[in-house]
């Protein structure tokens, strides 16, 4: 029998959103700030040549210039101020995580609350000043080299950089408000735009090569067929659940007493969502957004990178499948779902998983389900992630139809999908309590 909860999710309709006023202003005010950063896209930096940078691309669409392309939401084809897209900050986000792990007094910080959380928050953003900084002088330099300067020098270089890392900076304060007043996670939120506003494009391209005969039509079947399968594996995968059983002992509150009851903790087979894919992602976009701009004679490590780190690259392919599933497991362990937080929280309601003690015990437990469903979890993002970019690798593909940017655009949907409808249910339940209080007046009044 359907609980009281979901039954009321059950009944949610449009009469429900348009009484949600509060609801309302957070998605217009997402919509605003992400229309704010599609117009930054197509803002220049100063002192590049159009023409060159466009040629320049069409030779770099099909490398990992495509790859930018596509999480940066085309700002890079046309050298924006948003061109860095948000990857610097995600990846200072990692290492700031990741050394928090390992460095007690940064681990001390976790734990003393908000003002730990925002001194971690204020690393992050020293970090991502840093990282961008570094990548936004390498692409100076390789604007510089590939001729794609109107005037270059220091002063090129100079401006170049301020722009490109403030045009970071403004996206991360961007993403931050989204995630804060509007609906959603705002970083995620930024990419799956970026991606969804170059689709369009990609499925012209890609029905053009079909139309000139470089695709085949049994090529384009397989393709659609793949994206069809990809997207009904992720929707049946996001949805798993591993329902673990909850007592609750009986309890008095107030002159009543409850009775014993049961309930369930449910976990998800990838309590991550679609971060550890951004995390990998982002990591290994740090050296080669430079070696995108070396050219084709580039040496040294640059030549190295771009040999070996390059789209479609077998070394690629296993660095991205090791880091999806190390992130993976330490986002969630760490972020997403801490056991030894849950089975505090469940001790202190009271509640208990049947046959263990609370606390501690229970702790050991969960770690012990949670690690074993990461196994599969970690399998079916990598597998979803690398088996179509095998296929596009390959082929001539465009990269959108890849497992990553499907795993982003789906994902981001129904997290953004499920945060409206628990607006929109705790909207009702805040509904029924007025009612329910007027109701009261109303009685008291009579008598």
């Amino acid at each position: 029998m359907a609980s009281a909860a979901e039954q009321m999710a059950a009944n949610l309709s449009w009469s429900t959103f348009g009484k949600a006023k509060e609801l309302q202003q957070r998605i217009l005010f997402a919509l605003g700030l992400l229309i704010v950063y599609r117009i930054g896209t197509y803002i220049p930096v100063p002192g590049i040549d159009a023409a060159q940078l466009r040629a320049f691309f069409e030779t770099a669409q099909q490398g990992i210039g495509g790859v930018l392309n596509m999480f940066t939401g085309g700002a890079i084809s046309r050298m924006a101020i948003f061109s860095l897209g948000i990857m610097p900050y995600i990846s200072a986000s990692i290492i700031v995580q990741l050394v928090a792990a390992m460095y007690p007094p940064w681990e001390q910080l976790k734990k003393e609350g908000e003002q730990g959380r925002k001194k971690l928050n204020q690393y992050t953003r020293y970090g991502t000043v840093l990282l961008a900084t570094v990548q936004a002088y390498g692409i100076a330099v390789g604007l510089e080299g590939q001729d794609l300067a109107t005037d270059p020098g220091w002063f090129f270089r100079a401006s170049c950089v301020i722009t490109l890392v403030g045009g970071t900076m403004f996206l991360m304060w961007l993403g931050e408000q989204i995630t804060a007043r509007g609906i959603g996670n705002g970083i995620s939120l930024i990419i799956f735009v970026g991606i969804v506003a170059q689709l369009p494009g990609a499925l012209a391209r890609f029905f053009e090569l079909g139309r000139t005969g470089q695709l085949g039509a049994l090529l384009i079947l397989g393709v659609i067929v793949m994206v069809v399968a990809v997207v009904t594996f992720v929707v049946f995968m996001e949805r798993a659940l591993r329902k673990i059983v909850i007592q609750f002992p009986k309890r008095q509150v107030g002159m009543k007493m409850y009775d014993s009851s049961s309930s369930n903790l449910p976990i998800k087979v990838n309590p991550s969502g679609v971060i550890p894919a951004i995390f990998a992602s982002s990591l290994l976009l740090l050296p080669t957004t430079v070696t995108a701009f070396s050219g084709p004679d580039a040496t040294g490590i640059m030549s190295w990178i771009a040999a070996f780190l390059g789209r479609g690259q077998p070394l690629y392919f296993v660095l991205y499948a090791v880091l999806i599933v190390f992130f993976t497991y330490f986002y969630t362990q760490n972020v997403a779902f801490k056991t030894e937080d849950v089975a505090e929280n469940l001790k202190k309601q009271g509640g208990f998983v049947p046959g263990l003690r609370p606390g501690a015990r229970t702790a050991q437990y969960l770690d012990y389900v949670v690690t074993r469903i990461l196994v599969i979890g970690s399998a079916y993002l990598a597998a979803v992630c690398l088996l179509p970019e095998v296929l596009i690798s390959r082929t001539a593909v465009p990269f959108y139809f890849g497992g990553t940017s499907l795993l982003i655009v789906v994902s981001v949907t129904m997290d953004t999908i499920n945060q409206v409808q628990s607006h929109m249910l705790a909207h009702q339940y805040e509904a029924l309590i007025e009612k329910s209080r007027l109701r009261g007046k109303g009685r008291g009044r009579r008598k």
